[in-house]
């Protein structure tokens, strides 16, 4: 057995990586050219002195095109002030599961690979990469993320660094050692962090064996370069990270009989494992050179078999009724067996529960049969009783959502993506709709491989409900739930987050019209839903009957969760797709999704927290909310602002019209604000804030006599009606149902924007009050204007001053990061004046 005693090194070569950034950088959303791949940029500050990193990703499905410019899964790079492009950080090759690819098929392994192969066992965690800029500086990321903005993965990185932070201490070392130690490498340490008390997975974590276990460095460059496991597990003890164990083989074929025998019993060394990732060298054909080559062996099954068996056991010792949806003929035999068994020795019962005799009594019933588990698995696939892997129709996506999350948008994107059916609850009238709904939804599998069963299933009957009805006309559906996590702690960011969304849309929604109830009883419906919502706890009934679980992010934009739900459903049922979409694709059926969609049926909802906050005469939020208790009254609001209030519909269409024929670059701030539903939904022209009061008394007093005054004849007059519309986006407070102050003409200029925020400048003409006569409604702005949208909620809509100032001082372009376009012709809209309450 040849093993390396010194460790490979290569210095990055300027035009190789130059090479590889020009193919990067001209797939990022195209999907065209050669190999039809896409490719994501996103770039993270380091530091506080002004540097950056930019991450690379591909989709996932893209991995398996030829010709990429690189096959990095993790892939960092960094600009030097001098302009010179270097990679600071590099992940793995993506690799694949033994026969997911036609090179990892075992025919194609014997014949196109070489030892020595090392067989690493596949720890359980998420996996971090380590390196070190010339500076000193110690990078620690996840896969796309270094940790210092919101994204999904951002608290993996943070994990990741305070870990690197006790296992440093452990050896007497720094951080600025080991960043100075990887960049003289021009390696990347790639390690899995494990750890329950920050993230569980299936196998168990304590505190004694969680931290960061090394199982690889990588050179940064394009192609593939890693160290062996021996030189691995010395920098390992050197540095202090726990080591990965693998054992060593010189014959492929010893490879496969060691991971057949190891995949009956799915344990190794006395633990369980997931599988191993089998490393070694590879080749194209018999004149290209080798080069390092990774491949997976995960245990799904038999183990999965197996583990059903053992749960299904002790459900009989605990009297109770079996549940499993795979392997049925072959369960209900072992079942048959395993009764005989624990009928003639009742020892037996007391012995499993204590998990003894469980591979005994599973090695009793194969031995019998005469069978080992891996020819089960061919059996009934040779029958035709397959896993997910080969499932090709009768695929049930159900939603488990609240109002708010985006469940139709997600639903209609694939519906836009892949022609596949979907039936909407409340497009069904009448009597017994949940029955009726489950009748359409296996109507709807007869013409399509795959559907979305669009309904809040927020309740755990619901769910029930569903999945009986449907199992008894196909009973060999499988069930898919899409999970928006509501977790109790961030229950306060949900309700910001969804109602946001909800009073943006208006009365573009089947339930929910926000631009015709007031927004007290819109938020007292959706906390009805909240309140009443029943997590999904995948071993508890129903929820055991779904084959999978994908849970998704409340909070974040539909186009992330889209991408989430296709790329777990391809993973799980490739045979699912054909053509997988691009980046643009992508985008395009959000946009499509939010921009096409309008309700066929509206359906009218009340409930006891809407009539409740009705009694209460709420402002934007459930009186209990508001003071916590819900038989407490409340005082009026203050007023919070003046503003000129303009109609939205009008504004959406021409900011849909200027930005329909622009590039993807100009356009980008705002593709991103309309995707993540971060314009705003309802546009103002602020005259003055209750915050600059002190600095305009006069104009504030003018404007709060006015106010009253108005009011007072409005509720003095029963006969006149008052409607309340939604302000959301920025937080703004809703707008009082208070008469017209006035009404103003008001005169769109130009779109001014930066990389936070969008906003239109405008010029104020005549104005006149309530009664008619002429008046002058003016702005304490420097610059009148309207917020179009913040690209997150840590931007607040009043840095529109901030963006209007830098703008009028250094202009728009590079230099000044500012972009503007005009607003040709010459479009003039007439506004309301309108007094606004402060938000409780």
């Amino acid at each position: 057995m040849v093993q390396r005693e010194s460790a490979p090194f290569q210095a990055q070569n300027v035009q190789d990586v130059a090479e590889m950034l020009r193919g990067l950088e001209s797939h990022q959303k195209k999907g065209q050219g050669k190999g039809g791949f896409s490719c994501k940029k996103s770039t993270f500050p380091v530091g506080t002195d002004g540097k950056s990193v930019d991450s690379w990703r591909f989709q996932e499905w893209d991995y398996k095109k030829p010709n990429l410019p690189t096959y990095a899964r993790g892939l960092f790079t960094y600009r030097s002030p001098e302009g010179k492009q270097e990679i600071v950080v590099r992940g793995y090759d993506k690799f694949f599961n033994h026969g997911e690819v036609k090179s990892t098929e075992w025919l194609n392994v014997e014949q196109h690979t070489r030892g020595p192969y090392e067989l690493s066992v596949k720890e359980n965690g998420c996996i971090i990469f380590i390196a070190g800029m010339e500076d000193g500086t110690l990078l620690v990321c996840s896969k796309h993320s270094t940790g210092v903005r919101e994204d999904t993965d951002v608290s993996h990185a943070v994990a990741g660094e305070k870990w690197v932070d006790r296992h440093l201490k452990i050896v007497g070392k720094t951080r600025a050692d080991l960043a100075k130690q990887l960049h003289a490498m021009n390696a990347t340490a790639v390690a899995e962090l494990c750890d329950d008390q920050f993230e569980e997975h299936v196998l168990v974590y304590n505190p004694e064996t969680a931290g960061l276990y090394l199982h690889g460095i990588n050179l940064n460059l394009p192609e593939f370069v890693t160290y062996p496991g021996h030189l691995v597990d010395r920098f390992a003890t050197e540095w202090g990270f726990k080591k990965t164990m693998y054992v060593m083989e010189d014959d492929i074929k010893q490879v496969k009989s060691f991971l057949d025998k190891i995949a009956e019993t799915g344990s190794y060394a006395g633990r369980e494992t997931e599988g191993f990732v089998i490393r070694c060298q590879a080749r194209e054909g018999a004149d290209s050179p080798w080069h390092d080559w990774f491949f997976k062996y995960k245990f799904d099954e038999p183990y999965l078999m197996y583990r059903q068996w053992r749960e299904c056991t002790k459900a009989i010792i605990a009297g109770k009724e079996p549940r499993y949806k795979k392997h049925k003929k072959i369960t209900e035999e072992y079942l048959q067996y395993a009764r005989r068994q624990l009928h003639a020795n009742p020892e037996l019962r007391k012995q499993y529960n204590l998990n003894h005799g469980i591979i005994a009594m599973r090695d009793g019933f194969l031995k019998e049969r005469g069978l080992k588990g891996s020819d089960i698995i061919r059996q009934e696939i040779e029958g035709g009783e397959v896993g997910s892997v080969s499932v090709t129709k009768d695929v049930v996506l159900v939603p488990v959502a609240t109002i708010g999350c985006g469940k139709t948008t997600v639903a209609i994107a694939l519906v836009k993506l892949f022609d596949w059916g979907h039936v909407q609850n409340d497009n069904i009238q009448g009597k017994q709709r949940p029955q009726r709904f489950a009748q359409a939804i296996c109507d709807s599998l007869a013409g399509h491989p795959a559907m979305i069963a669009d309904r809040n299933n927020h309740q755990r009957r619901e769910r029930k409900q569903l999945i009986e009805d449907v199992q008894k006309i196909v009973p060999n559906a499988h069930f898919v739930a899409l999970n928006y996590v509501h977790e109790p702690m961030n229950y306060d960011h949900i309700r910001d987050v969804t109602r946001e969304r909800v009073l943006g849309r208006g009365d573009n929604h089947q339930t929910i019209q926000a631009g015709s109830k007031s927004p007290a009883e819109i938020i007292g419906i959706m906390e009805g839903f909240l309140q009443r919502f029943e997590p999904v706890n995948p071993e508890a009934p129903p929820n055991d009957s779904f084959d999978h679980i994908i849970n998704l992010d409340v909070a974040a934009s539909s186009r992330g969760n889209l991408e989430t739900v296709v790329a777990q459903l391809n993973a799980e049922y490739p045979k699912l797709f054909g053509k997988m979409p691009t980046e643009e694709e992508l985008d395009n059926a959000v946009e499509s999704a939010l921009n096409d969609y309008k309700p066929d049926i509206k359906h009218e909802v009340k409930g006891g927290y809407a009539k409740e906050n009705k009694k209460q005469k709420v402002h934007g939020a459930p009186a209990a909310e508001r003071s916590g208790n819900s038989t407490t009254a409340s005082k009026d609001p203050k007023l919070e602002f003046f503003c000129i209030q303009l109609p939205s519909s009008r504004i959406n269409s021409i900011l849909d019209a200027i930005f329909r024929d622009q590039t993807p670059e100009t356009a980008r701030l705002y593709r991103h604000l309309h995707s993540s539903r971060r314009i705003q939904s309802e546009f103002h022209v602020t005259l003055v804030h209750r915050a600059s009061a002190s600095q305009h008394p006069q104009l504030w007093q003018q404007l709060s006599e006015l106010h009253t005054s108005l009011m007072r004849k409005a509720n003095s007059d029963p006969s006149q009606k008052h409607n309340a519309a939604a302000n959301d986006d920025a937080g703004a407070p809703p707008p009082s149902p208070d008469p017209d102050l006035g009404t103003v003409k008001v005169q769109l200029e130009r779109l001014v924007w930066d990389e936070r925020l969008m906003c239109i400048v405008v010029r104020l003409l005549t104005s006149r009050a309530a009664d008619g006569s002429a008046a002058d409604f003016g702005s304490v702005n420097e610059v009148p204007h309207v917020t179009v949208g913040t690209a997150n909620a840590t931007v607040k809509p009043k840095e529109s001053n901030d963006l209007l100032k830098k703008s009028l001082a250094h202009g728009s372009g590079a230099d000044s990061g500012i972009r503007e376009l005009p607003v040709r012709g010459h479009v003039e809209l007439e506004g309301r004046v309108k007094g606004v309450l402060q938000r409780r």
